[in-house]
């Protein structure tokens, strides 16, 4: 290491106290991390685009320092889910230093990576206070039966008023009314579940029939719409 004339010329005086890192909790235990591999932890981190267009909800499970599995959900254009492919396959086994400087082809991922690795590093993490931490496949298990995102799409206009679309329940067919014409239920169809009874060979529509359930006071609607349609 190269010292400048003024450095060189300078008297040594002895370092005193060792002030080390603060320590931070990573799965149940107090940590002084000092180095990358120091760093564990399974968390969630939420990323956006610079136009805004579209968003990014990235999980990381990490034992130290590399992470072991890695949940990819993104809302907004096509080219986000492709990027999301892409890093779901490139950030399993990459150190977090590695994955915040690589470039994850979607700045909402990018951004999502950025803004995870400082919750991990800071230790705020959700598996924070639990010993061991979460094993891998923790991240798998928040998608739920039938492995499928839990997604909110509304859409609302002053003409004619609000539209549910997409539930945590699933996809949205029909909406219940009351006697003013106010959202009282709502029809829905879990289609992960759909799927996957398809899939072991149920009968499409009974697979349909099985997977459709209702919400709030939907049996007493005066009017039942189509959100898509009517």
């Amino acid at each position: 290491m190269q010292c400048s004339r003024e450095i060189e010329d300078m008297v040594c005086v002895a370092k005193g106290p060792k002030h080390g890192p603060a320590p931070i909790p990573e799965e149940g235990k107090w940590v002084e991390s000092k180095q990358i591999s120091d760093i564990s932890g399974f968390t969630h981190g939420v990323g956006w685009c610079a136009p805004q267009q579209g968003a990014c909800k990235l999980t990381l499970n990490v034992k130290e320092g590399i992470i072991q599995e890695a949940l990819v959900e993104t809302l907004g254009c096509s080219g986000m889910t492709h990027s999301a492919a892409m890093a779901a396959e490139i950030l399993p086994g990459k150190t977090l230093l590695e994955a915040l400087n690589t470039d994850l082809v979607c700045d909402a991922i990018n951004v999502a990576m950025r803004e995870l690795f400082l919750q991990i590093a800071y230790g705020r993490s959700q598996s924070a206070f639990s010993e061991g931490g979460l094993t891998v496949g923790a991240g798998l298990e928040d998608l739920g039966k039938g492995l499928r995102s839990q997604i909110g799409t509304m859409y609302g206009s002053l003409p004619k008023g609000v539209r549910y679309l997409e539930m945590t329940e699933g996809y949205i067919m029909e909406l219940g009314l009351d006697e003013n014409n106010e959202v009282i239920g709502y029809k829905y169809v879990s289609l992960g579940k759909m799927m996957e009874a398809i899939r072991k060979g149920s009968d499409p529509k009974e697979a349909l029939e099985k997977n459709t359930g209702t919400y709030g006071r939907f049996a007493d609607a005066v009017k039942v719409i189509d959100p898509r349609k009517e």
